[in-house]
Formats: C-alpha cells, sequence, structure tokens
C-alpha cells in the first residue's frame, strides 16, 4: 500500500483545481500540513545522519515522482536501459515493486518475462518483457530495501555498472551523492501534462513532497498535442520534454496480429470499442487513443480502475463491447484470459541525444570511494 491508497483509491478531480474556492482540498488541507511537517522532519533525521552510509559502488539513476500515479515512468525506465545499453554500459533494474498483500521488505527476488505479477508487482513485469530481446540481458530485482536488493544483485552480476532505480526519490534508505551536489548519482522527478496539480501535499493535493524539491533534472513526458502546466519550479535546472507516442497495436491472444490505431479506427468504424485502463493516469491513455482516430466516449466508453488492478476473464465478459484496448501494464496480468476482443496498445517514449549525453557524462564521473 502506497501513500495514495491510503487517501483514495483513484486521482480525484479537486487535485487539479486551482481555485481558492476548492472546498474539498482547503477541508484536507490541515492534514496535508501535518504530513508536511513529517517530511520536513524525515529531512532533518537524514541530514542528521553522524555517520552516512557510502553510496553505492555504481552509478545510481534514481527516476521518481512527487506527484502520486503514473506520470511515464515505466517507459522513461525502459527507453533509458536501452540507450545506456546501446552506448556499451551495462544496466540493470531496481524496483520495489507493487504487491498489496506484502507483509515485509525481506523477499528479494529476479525478475523475468514469465514472472508473476501478483507476487513482483506488474511494471518489473513489463520491463523484463519489453527488454527480454536486448543483445546483453539486463537483470531487474525487487524488493522493498533497496539497498539490499543493490548489494545482491551486484554480487550476482559483477558486471554490471549502472543500476536504474524505477521509484525511490522519497526513499531515504537509498543512499545516494546527487549530481547537482558533485556526485555521479542522478535523481530524476518524472512529471506529465498534468503537472504538479494545485501545488498541495497529499491528501489536499497530489504531492508525495513540495514541488520545490531538489531534482538534478526535471523530466516531462507528455504526448504531441498536450503540454504540461508552465509551474517552472525547476527554472534554471536541467530540463528535457519527452514526447510519447503510441506504436501498433497488437491482439492479446495472437501478438503477432499488429495494426496501427489509425487502419483498426477504420476497420473498427462499425463495431463498439471501448478502452481500460488500470494506471496512474488514465485519461492519458483514453486520450492518446482518440487522438489516434479511435472514435472513444470517455463518459460511455473509457473504463478508468484503480491502478495495480487485477483482472480475471469474467470481469471481461461483463465489458459489452466488440473490441476492448487495454494497456501494456495491464496486459501482463491478463495472460490467462481467452478473448478475442482484447487489443494490447503499446506506448513507447523516444529520448533526446542531449538528455542521453549528459546522463553518459555524469555517470562517467569517477568513482570517490574507490581508493579508500
Amino acid at each position: 500500500m502506497n501513500r495514495f491508497s491510503l487517501f483514495f483509491s483513484t486521482a480525484p478531480r479537486f487535485w487539479d483545481v486551482r481555485s481558492k474556492w476548492n472546498l474539498a482540498s482547503n477541508l484536507l488541507w490541515p492534514i496535508s500540513k501535518v504530513y508536511g511537517a513529517f517530511i520536513a522532519l524525515r529531512q532533518l533525521w537524514i541530514e542528521a545522519r553522524i555517520v552516512t552510509p557510502k553510496p553505492a559502488p555504481v552509478p545510481l539513476i534514481i527516476v521518481g515522482n512527487i506527484r502520486v500515479g503514473g506520470t511515464g515512468k515505466t517507459p522513461l525506465v525502459i527507453a533509458l536501459v536501452k540507450e545506456l545499453s546501446h552506448a556499451g554500459w551495462h544496466p540493470a533494474i531496481v524496483s520495489r515493486g507493487y504487491v498489496p498483500n506484502q507483509k515485509s521488505g525481506k523477499t528479494i527476488e529476479p525478475v523475468d518475462r514469465l514472472s508473476n505479477p501478483s507476487m513482483v508487482g506488474d511494471e518489473p513485469v513489463l520491463m523484463a518483457q519489453k527488454l527480454a530481446q536486448q543483445p546483453v540481458p539486463i537483470p531487474i530485482w525487487v524488493g522493498a530495501k533497496r539497498n539490499r536488493v543493490i548489494t545482491e544483485l551486484l554480487k550476482a552480476h559483477p558486471q554490471i555498472n549502472v543500476i536504474i532505480c524505477d521509484d525511490g526519490l522519497q526513499s531515504a534508505s537509498l543512499i545516494r551523492w546527487p549530481a547537482r551536489e558533485g556526485g555521479r548519482d542522478l535523481e530524476l522527478v518524472v512529471r506529465d501534462e498534468r503537472g504538479e496539480g494545485n501545488r498541495r501535499l497529499l491528501p489536499a493535493g497530489p504531492l508525495r513532497e513540495p514541488a520545490e524539491r531538489d531534482r538534478d533534472a526535471t523530466l516531462t513526458t507528455h504526448s504531441k498535442k498536450n503540454g504540461a502546466f508552465a509551474d517552472l519550479y525547476f527554472e534554471n535546472r536541467p530540463s528535457y520534454d519527452l514526447t510519447t507516442h503510441i506504436s501498433k497495436a497488437y491482439q492479446l491472444i495472437h501478438p503477432e496480429h499488429s495494426e496501427s490505431l489509425g487502419n483498426l479506427s477504420t476497420d473498427w468504424s462499425a463495431l463498439k470499442v471501448k478502452a481500460l485502463a488500470a494506471i496512474g493516469n488514465p485519461k492519458k491513455f483514453f486520450t492518446s487513443l482518440i487522438e489516434a482516430g479511435i472514435a472513444l466516449d470517455l463518459k460511455t466508453s473509457a473504463i478508468a480502475l484503480p491502478d495495480h488492478s487485477e483482472f480475471s476473464a469474467n470481469f471481461f465478459q461483463t465489458i459489452d463491447a466488440d473490441r476492448i484496448l487495454i494497456t501494456e501494464k495491464d496486459a501482463v496480468k491478463c495472460s490467462t484470459i481467452d478473448d478475442e476482443r482484447i487489443w494490447v496498445v503499446p506506448l513507447e517514449l523516444k529520448l533526446p541525444n542531449d538528455f542521453i549525453e549528459w546522463v553518459s557524462n555524469i555517470i562517467s564521473r569517477p568513482n570517490p570511494y574507490a581508493t579508500k
């Protein structure tokens, strides 16, 4: 369970309402102040450590968000791993995973394309599937205690020379020496077209931390037609715009059957089409489908479910539709479902060359502890 699910199962609309008359947000504002005080005390505790553990023996790239819910971290991690591997690095991925019934942080699990999403999380399995065809295998390990995961991963794979942490900005136990302080570790804050919403902390707003929190770079993911709010808390700091796009959709039970959404929109013009998404920002998925030409009514044909929801064949049988479009993240939980109506829509992300060059320069910095 994350902080988001402690308050709401899906993102409430008032989180993105910027008005002093936002009644729901105003009522929750005192709780946000308590939450903010907790964050401030935690930071003081971190900074007051008498003995600070050393960072990992390899550079860390922490990809996270300050807004709860999906902002595009997973596509970014996948694209970053591909680019670094192509450039000659030997990357690995560490994630906490998402296990609702996890009772302790003692379990450390390597993940592959056949791993059970209910045991290790849907996002790590998706990453394993998307990276399965890389020339050099990409280790993906999950566990609540990321420092322990990193230690065990490096023991098993000593060739790894850079680790991408899927989430972890708010993890006090994940030791890093940020690039902005002269180190070789990177903290990347990912945001989408919703920006920081009403700018308030949970539960009055969508933020895990204040928008002004330090970061090495801000990465804004958006489709070609949707720009993010211009809240330049990160002005005069490194920032990059990343454009997402939809690849060819494919049939769940026959992945070899693929077609562009433009062609499918014509072929399916007389059919009843619905879309389903159990991700942090389902509206972004639905809007992308509409922009690609799919005739989709956001009120009647778009089914938004809480992030990480699980599915069954019986659930899909209740959906009155000739075709059902789902995300790749949701598809990893549907491997046992035999329903020819379901089509999967991949989301791809292209990283700018100047961003990759900047990342490579940072993680190429010498290890300050190598001779100590």
